[in-house]
């Protein structure tokens, strides 16, 4: 749930709390807590009476409809040969970019010994600045 959010602005959301509900905030802390109870309890009833209803065992995440597409709507043969070219292609575009991996590294260890290898050139010399010949 607050994944997104970093200590900072969690602690500036308590802290706006905190001045919003003043003394009541256990209170109203408690109240949301019960709320999320009798959210959750609901949504359970909710899953055992479609269950029982449906006769199956249904589970919450089921009703995702592509958990449900390969629950009910496909068989393992089907979803087999629905996967094996996307796997096939999968492959090669992995096999393609190692390849190319394998080559940059190649490149970037034929750079260091050539850098290695040559000697620095010589800083050339500065010509000297006559400050009394103005």
């Amino acid at each position: 749930m607050f994944e997104n959010l970093n200590w900072w602005e969690i602690g500036a959301l308590l802290l706006l709390a905190l001045l919003i509900f003043g003394e009541r905030l256990p209170k109203v802390i408690g109240d949301g807590l019960r709320m999320l109870r009798g959210l959750r309890a609901m949504a359970q009833n909710a899953t055992s009476d479609l269950s029982r209803e449906l006769g199956t065992d249904i589970q919450l995440q089921d009703l995702h409809p592509k958990a449900f597409i390969r629950k009910h709507l496909l068989s393992e043969d089907e979803e087999d040969a629905l996967r094996k070219p996307l796997q096939g292609l999968f492959e090669d575009v992995k096999s393609d970019i190692n390849g190319v991996k394998d080559d940059l590294q190649d490149v970037g260890r034929a750079a260091d010994i050539n850098a290695a290898t040559s000697a620095p050139a010589a800083p050339k010399a500065r010509p000297a600045i006559d400050m009394d010949a103005t």
